[in-house]
């Protein structure tokens, strides 16, 4: 089983929602793995930096997601199941311009109404990120996302 540790940034501002499009067609967060011996509250505001151009400072964790993908649902045929441990954090911007990532997998980030969330082909990370951010649940924890539709792994 192959396994990721990323960090994710959940900036909501004025009832809108920071996201990220990945060339896959998929919208997300803006956020990512996280490299060896590198501290997740780094490379959060590292991964916002590269997607989105912008500068951001961490406010608060909000909680962390664990999923196991299942062989038969990853998008290489023959790659097994795959385990994602996202860490959420609470973003402010605080200066930058929003750009694609240059040479990256992001296309184009934009502020997005939160209702129109719904409507969008996106990460079931989005999701999450967007309960996290709403509930402030004690644990950290909310119940997992189901896939299908408009809402990927």
């Amino acid at each position: 089983m192959s396994f990721r540790l990323a960090a994710y940034a959940v900036c909501i501002k004025d009832g809108r929602v920071l996201l990220a499009h990945h060339v896959s067609g998929n919208w997300t967060l803006p956020g990512g793995r996280v490299e060896h011996t590198e501290d997740p509250f780094d490379a959060v505001i590292r991964e916002v930096a590269e997607e989105t151009g912008c500068d951001a400072v961490v406010e608060r964790l909000l909680g962390v997601d664990s999923r196991v993908i299942p062989a038969s649902e990853r998008n290489s045929p023959g790659d097994g199941p795959h385990q994602n441990i996202g860490i959420f954090y609470q973003v402010r911007l605080t200066g930058g311009r929003l750009r694609p990532e240059p040479n990256g997998d992001t296309s184009e980030s934009r502020w997005t109404p939160v209702p129109d969330v719904t409507g969008l082909r996106r990460s079931s990370l989005v999701d999450v990120g967007l309960a996290l951010a709403r509930e402030l649940p004690a644990t950290g924890h909310v119940p997992a996302v189901p896939v299908g539709d408009l809402i990927q792994h």
